[in-house]
């Protein structure tokens, strides 16, 4: 099916501090799992979902992210002469599907003004999609294209969530509503990080977003917040009061790249779907088990 949804914003600013000293030279959207950048898993979804136009948010010392996706020709034609096109296709991997553009965030001011800078690139009228590079998604459709769906089906904005547990509530921006008969959430409320034990449901906003170009309207008139930040909750509450919100619960497995455990746990899942991979990790993992009873 043709996409109605053409363009993609993805945040790439942020500092990486959980990673430190890695991030120090290294931007965590670079760090691997297994033997491909987080980043370009994202990118991929985006390319599966029907996306041609990329726009990365970046900052200072993001440059080696942009280098990814662009065409290497001295690595490429080595590979090539060589014969190795199996690694030759791997390198190309997106860069040859999507059209990538790039913006500095020249201050780490929030999500919501990440996304605002994108503003000059995408008409009032038409929806584009948000990717969080954090959270990288593995199932059959990708998460973009099921969101895509979504929209499809309600005509209305959309969200990704994920049900959390009740100590984890206060980490991420919360909603209320109630179920509709197609399996879609409609969202009448939301919460960014409410105090522990205040927050109305256990579902959470997580690294997917679907949203009309009159969202950036509603961002320049959000005043900031703690830190001086902008959220774009605040905005998505607007949405979902003037014409509607609603959230898809993702089929297959999200992994949060931007904390540690999460990072290691998303190169093992990884790692197990390798066939050359699989059996000596598993050996591995097994002798670790062994020795730590």
């Amino acid at each position: 099916m043709e996409s109605v949804v053409r363009k993609a914003v993805i945040p790439a600013a942020g500092l990486g501090t959980r990673f430190l000293p890695a991030t120090k030279a290294v931007p965590k959207e670079m760090l691997p799992i297994v033997d491909m950048p987080a980043i370009q898993y994202v990118i991929d979804e985006a390319v599966e979902s029907g996306i041609r136009d990329v726009l990365l948010v970046t900052s200072r010392g993001k440059s080696s992210v942009e280098d990814h996706f662009d065409i290497a020709y001295e690595l490429e034609d080595f590979l090539s002469r060589r014969g190795k096109e199996e690694l030759l296709e791997k390198v190309r991997g997106s860069s040859r599907q999507v059209s990538l553009a790039s913006i500095r965030q020249k201050e780490p001011l929030g999500l919501g003004h990440a996304v605002s800078t994108a503003r000059g690139l995408i008409n009032d009228d038409e929806f584009f999609a948000v990717l969080l590079g954090d959270d990288i998604y593995d199932s059959p459709v990708p998460a973009t294209r099921q969101l895509i769906d979504a929209h499809q089906k309600s005509k209305k904005s959309v969200v990704s969530l994920i049900e959390v547990p009740e100590e984890d509530t206060k980490k991420y921006g919360i909603v209320s509503g109630m179920w509709r008969d197609d399996g879609l959430f409609e969202i009448d409320r939301l919460v960014e990080k409410p105090p522990e034990g205040t927050a109305p449901t256990r579902l959470a906003i997580v690294g997917r977003y679907l949203l009309p170009g009159r969202v950036f309207g509603l961002i320049e008139n959000t005043p900031p917040g703690h830190g001086g930040e902008i959220q774009l909750t605040d905005a998505l509450q607007r949405l979902a009061e003037d014409e509607g919100l609603v959230g898809v619960v993702c089929k297959g497995v999200r992994h949060d790249a931007g904390d540690k455990l999460g990072w290691l746990r998303a190169n093992i899942a990884y790692a197990l779907k390798r066939e050359e991979l699989k059996e000596p990790l598993l050996e591995f993992m097994q002798e670790i088990l062994e020795s730590n009873p």
